[in-house]
């Protein structure tokens, strides 16, 4: 892989992360609905809320990021290290949302982090 195109899969996987982190935050600080759950009073709020809009939007400039990331590499080289977004999205729910991580989803970010490098690996030497 290019310089260039590792620097788009990264940006690509940063954006990812901060989708996911929006997401979580912006449904996490709609009120609650009084009355219980209804539908057309949940994608009310829903269609309200900045930081799901922040979502939605990283997660539109990461389409454009992530083709043209494709324009210029494999998919079979680019796919598994897109894979990395996993493994920033467990991170970033432990540092940033003070989640719990446990010691078994630790090992299974690591497996993956393992995996992506010995197909990053394997793609370059083909």
């Amino acid at each position: 892989m290019t310089l260039t195109v590792v620097l788009l899969v990264a940006f690509s996987i940063v954006l990812d992360v901060i989708g996911q982190l929006c997401f979580k935050l912006g449904l996490d600080r709609l009120p609650e609905l009084d009355g219980g759950f209804r539908l057309n009073a949940f994608w009310g709020q829903v269609f309200n809320a900045p930081l799901l809009w922040a979502g939605i939007g990283a997660y539109v400039i990461e389409f454009f990021v992530w083709l043209e990331a494709l324009s210029r590499a494999p998919l079979s080289l680019l796919f598994p290290a897109a894979a990395l977004a996993y493994c920033g999205v467990v991170l970033a729910g432990k540092v940033v949302l003070g989640e719990t991580v446990s010691r078994r989803r630790w090992m299974g970010t690591m497996v993956i982090t393992l995996g992506v490098m010995l197909v990053a690996i394997a793609g370059s030497q083909a």
